[in-house]
């Protein structure tokens, strides 16, 4: 395909190979949007990463990473609220943290529009867990599409675009991992040619917007009317229809169907279409307010129908209560065990599922070929480099048996994973210094040692921060500090100079009233070790700010600006090596190889030359090799 980022402001239509997170961005562009933020978060960084392509006199809107996904809603919808089209995108459980104010935003009259696009993760292929956020579309009134592919993702957005404008109200847009990272040939329209207008139209009058109790009722009595409205478009809409591939002739005296949106839909498309079995597929793009007519007909013209959703049964409870009040004797079909409720439907568990429900017109997929030699277990590794692992090594000589270790959301989180085995507990976000505070209170025989990325500690780590100092917890903090958003592939970090001015964590901790603070580069392990230990001596509050640059960004960009860059990688002196394994078993960097003598080598393609392995190793056998090949 030609250029991304000439294909994103190209102003004429086209078709070609993007993936549905690219789809979305040039769906952003065509609709006008003209404010667009988020909060870095898999499985969306993708549309991130595309509009940032774009250049600046192309740039016909605002982009922005914000510090958190609920500010990134809040200036989204602030952006709305004075008359621009505005759209905001985060990864699933981002919504958590967003919904304080997302769960207000459809009382409002958002008179330029907005689209809250939220990339759901069934399967949690990078979640900690599977969250299901079609549930936050029905507590808030909130309408919501899902498209299946790339093409719909285009397409649908658009409609949710003018769906959103129409009404002044928000419109979820929900991506599942598989439909964000899909690939297929898709046609673009038009870009809106019409130059940004960045008149200010916020007018009090088109309130109210204060929700206090007069207003409460007649703002949930709006929404609920907009809802019923969007209730009518999804009678009629197309996004919403009928698919045959095999006619929709009775088989075996009963006519057969099933409902089901996103991938489920397009698994169960493929599936059906190619064992001919006349099976007919309602499927739904706009999900959410179910169209009641549409359905109640479809189970009506059908003897048994099986609803196909992953995650939780939303639509299921919601089809059954159709079927009863339109006193309809369809047999609904449902997944049948806990196991059917997690990870995603794709064409073989759906093959399974219609195989279940339907025996005498599926069978079920042939059992996978066993392999000759399965693949042997690997832990998920933090990369050679890493100053998490060099402050993992230095941190577990201080710890105690009796220590308590609270770990956050980041690259390190795989703390956990033994050799290191730091950080026992794990909830979300910022959590990691308010548990541990609370694992502290009267606890004076097992110290509690808590550790945050520095994205993290911006993202919603600073309350827990303020309230240890204001209360004193008895709680060790280590700021993990690579400078970067890692792990969702290096998105600027507020405060490290990339968006806007640096924020120096050492005098921000001491205005908030922290009295024990030290610093260290997280390569120096003997002080990191000392600083650790001093931390839990220290009674009271006390923060450790192990500082590393991210070593993967730091290679990266340096072979940006100089092709030739690579630092002298390390090699192992076997003369001096007495086997003890230090340097594999214990500091565990993926560069060493040990072979079945317990002879250790370095690997040459994964090596970066870092060196904070040498001084794990107690003889010194680790060694800079020099150009040539000498040491």
């Amino acid at each position: 395909m030609a250029k991304l980022k000439d294909r994103l402001v190209d102003p004429a239509g086209w078709t070609d190979l993007v993936m549905g997170n690219w789809a979305a961005a040039r769906a952003m562009i065509d609709s006008g949007t003209r404010v667009v933020t988020t909060f870095p978060g898999s499985p969306t960084p993708e549309i991130a990463a595309a509009l940032e392509l774009v250049p600046g006199p192309a740039r016909t809107f605002y982009f922005e990473y914000s510090t958190n996904e609920k500010v990134a809603l809040e200036v989204a919808a602030g952006a709305s609220l004075n008359g621009h089209l505005s759209a905001v995108f985060f990864k699933s459980v981002g919504l958590n943290v967003a919904s304080d104010s997302m769960i207000q935003l459809p009382l409002m009259q958002l008179i330029g529009g907005m689209i809250v696009l939220l990339g759901d993760d069934p399967g949690a292929n990078s979640s900690q867990n599977e969250q299901d956020n079609r549930w936050f579309s029905r507590m808030s009134y909130m309408p919501m599409f899902e498209p299946a592919t790339p093409q719909e993702t285009y397409d649908m957005y658009k409609e949710a675009v003018a769906l959103s404008r129409r009404l002044a109200m928000p419109v979820a847009f929900r991506m599942t991992t598989h439909v964000c990272h899909a690939r297929e040939l898709v046609t673009v329209g038009a870009a809106d040619p019409a130059p940004a207008d960045w008149t200010p139209r916020f007018d009090a009058a088109n309130g109210p917007y204060v929700p206090i109790t007069k207003t409460v009722f007649p703002l949930k009595r709006r929404a609920l009317e907009k809802l019923e409205a969007v209730r009518e478009v999804a009678e009629s809409t197309p996004s919403n229809a009928v698919l045959a591939p095999n006619g929709g002739a009775p088989w075996n005296g009963k006519r057969l169907g099933v409902v089901g949106a996103a991938l489920p839909a397009m698994a169960a498309l493929e599936v059906i279409g190619a064992s001919a079995r006349p099976v007919e597929i309602l499927k739904l793009g706009l999900s959410h307010p179910l169209p009641r007519r549409r359905i109640a007909e479809f189970l009506a013209a059908h003897d048994e129908v099986l609803v196909l959703e992953e995650l939780d049964p939303v639509m299921e409870t919601e089809i059954k209560a159709i079927a009863w009040d339109a006193g309809l004797e369809t047999a609904i079909r449902t997944r049948t065990c806990r196991e059917q409720l997690m990870g995603e439907l794709g064409p073989r568990r759906v093959l399974a599922l219609l195989a279940e429900t339907w025996p005498d017109a599926f069978d079920p997929p042939a059992a996978l070929a066993t392999p000759a030699a399965p693949a042997p277990p690997r832990l998920p590794q933090m990369c050679p480099g890493c100053g998490h692992r060099s402050a993992f090594h230095a941190i577990q000589a201080a710890l105690e048996a009796s220590s308590i270790t609270v770990a956050d959301i980041g690259c390190h989180s795989l703390g956990f994973q033994p050799p290191y085995e730091v950080g026992q507990v794990l909830f979300s976000m910022g959590h990691a210094i308010s548990t541990g505070s609370g694992m502290a209170i009267r606890n004076p025989s097992r110290k509690v040692v808590t550790f945050i990325g520095d994205s993290t500690l911006l993202h919603a780590g600073l309350p827990g921060v303020i309230n240890a100092a204001v209360h004193d917890h008895d709680v060790v903090l280590v700021v993990l500090d690579n400078g970067t958003t890692a792990m969702t592939g290096h998105q600027p970090r507020f405060g490290s100079g990339e968006v806007g001015p640096k924020i120096p964590f050492k005098p921000l901790f001491e205005a908030l009233g922290v009295k024990f603070l030290r610093e260290v580069d997280a390569y120096e392990q003997a002080k990191l070790t000392a600083l650790v230990k001093e931390a839990m001596a220290h009674p009271g509050f006390a923060v450790v700010i192990a500082r590393h640059p991210c070593m993967l960004k730091f290679t990266r960009d340096s072979r940006r600006k100089n092709p030739g860059f690579r630092m002298p990688p390390i090699k192992l002196d076997q003369a001096l090596c007495d086997k003890r394994h230090v340097c594999a078993a214990e500091f565990a960097c993926p560069s060493f190889v040990r072979a079945e003598d317990g002879t250790i080598t370095v690997h040459a393609d994964l090596c970066i030359g870092d060196g904070s392995c040498a001084q794990t190793c107690p003889v010194k056998a680790l060694v800079r090799q020099r150009p040539g090949g000498a040491s």
